[in-house]
């Protein structure tokens, strides 16, 4: 196998031949099209599924690689990625081995929900920043596990997902959006309705578990012990794992956790609460809601101590909304899509105003420069938190009232049990 120099080794180098070191221009190392070591940002990639295909495909022949290390508990999906990657990349089926690695420097974690909090502390304890698929966590209590854990190792993380910064689902950019909300022309509290009639697709019914599974055997290609990891053993049946994982609450949350960070995350950017959650939270669904497979519901209301509402509605259950209601609304206007406002001259006074903060939205970047990701462990936990307790909501049945400072409902020992779940041993975070 060629032997590769990897951006950790040549920081590695450098450290120890400082005091004759030089700077070399990059024609003389290998010409204009050349990518030094030490630009070059390795990663290792834990979980092999549809997500993975993507990332692990980023190795090009006569460039560094950088893909060096992926990993799955499915020897079919492993075998897979492996032809899609090349050499050098090397396979593992333990991603605890694949962290013992030092010439790698972003984990990206492509796993089922129910893996994220505990990959993700992991990689940080282990000196690796992190890239971590949505939802950030299943739980709210694994959530704030993730952030102590990358900051105190002083590591960068991102979530993937990227409409904070870009254009949102037809409405325009968020940052122009950001901007209206900043001008004050919509007024204050404002409504964000996230539905279909609005222009969303919940995925409800596609993302549904199912009630009625007959055991199967576990075939020869897949580790189910460690697939479950943390999660309570089930039997085995194939809708429990790899893309239909999803409808289980074990492993995800239905079609809400897999949308929502990317439809919800915008709005807390642009509403402006990146640093706090609603405190009352109410869902219309189907009661009881199925202790194992996640089902149909209709709406979610949650209200922020400052009285915005944000409002889901899947489409799917219970009265069907009107088309066209705006995404955005406050007492002196509206957000239509394709970033039409009521009245129509919002849009042409925003020149007038000053525009947002600006963020890094390459994850490169941020691993260079040590600067936080727009979408990092903190606001990321914020906006995963929505989507968590709106399940939290549709499973008890009942409205909620949660302290966003404390993280926690208020009176509450029932929904409580769902921040902080136990994880089958020896896992725990």
């Amino acid at each position: 196998m060629k032997h590769t120099t990897t951006r950790r080794q040549f920081l590695k180098g450098l450290a120890i031949s400082a005091a004759g070191f030089s700077i070399v221009p990059r024609h003389v190392l290998g010409g204009a099209g050349f990518t030094a070591p030490s630009e070059v940002i390795t990663r290792g990639v834990i979980g092999c599924g549809g997500i993975s295909g993507g990332h692990i495909g980023s190795n090009q022949p006569g460039k560094p690689p950088e893909v060096l290390a992926i990993c799955d508990v499915d020897s079919n999906h492993l075998a897979g990625r492996m032809k899609q990657a090349g050499e050098p990349c090397k396979a593992y089926t333990d991603w605890r081995r694949l962290l013992e690695r030092k010439d790698l420097d972003v984990i990206h974690i492509c796993t089922p929900p129910h893996w994220h909090a505990l990959m993700s502390i992991a990689a940080a304890e282990a000196g690796f920043d992190v890239w971590c698929e949505k939802p950030m966590t299943r739980t709210i209590g694994e959530g704030l596990r993730v952030i102590e854990a990358v900051q105190r190792y002083g590591r960068m993380f991102r979530i993937n997902t990227w409409f904070r910064w870009s254009e949102y689902y037809g409405f325009g950019m968020a940052r122009n959006i950001r901007k209206l909300v900043l001008s004050g022309m919509l007024g204050w509290p404002l409504t964000a309705r996230v539905s279909l009639a609005a222009g969303f697709n919940w995925k409800v019914s596609m993302w549904m578990g199912r009630t009625n599974l007959v055991p199967e055997p576990v075939p020869a290609c897949l580790d189910y012990d460690m697939w479950l990891g943390p999660a309570p053993v089930k039997p085995y049946h194939p809708h429990r794992v790899h893309g239909s994982f999803r409808g289980y609450w074990d492993y995800d949350g239905g079609g809400l956790a897999d949308m929502g960070q990317h439809y919800l995350d915008p709005v807390q950017y642009i509403l402006g609460k990146d640093d706090t959650s609603p405190v009352e939270i109410e869902a219309y669904a189907p009661w009881p809601a199925h202790p194992d497979a996640a089902g149909m519901w209709g709406r979610v209301d949650l209200k922020y101590e400052d009285g915005c509402r944000l409002i889901l509605e899947s489409g799917e259950w219970g009265e069907s909304e009107q088309q066209g209601k705006p995404f955005l609304e406050g007492p002196q206007g509206k957000l239509f899509k394709g970033f039409r406002t009521d009245p129509a001259d919002l849009v042409e006074k925003l020149d007038q105003f000053p525009e947002p903060e600006p963020m890094v939205t390459d994850f490169h970047q941020s691993v260079r420069t040590r600067k936080k990701f727009a979408l990092n462990e903190s606001n990321a936990f914020r906006s995963c938190s929505l989507v968590n307790l709106a399940n939290v909501a549709i499973r008890t049945g009942r409205k909620l009232r949660y302290d966003p400072v404390k993280c926690e409902f208020i009176n509450d020992p029932g929904a409580n049990r769902f921040i902080n779940q136990p994880m089958r041993a020896p896992w725990h975070v």
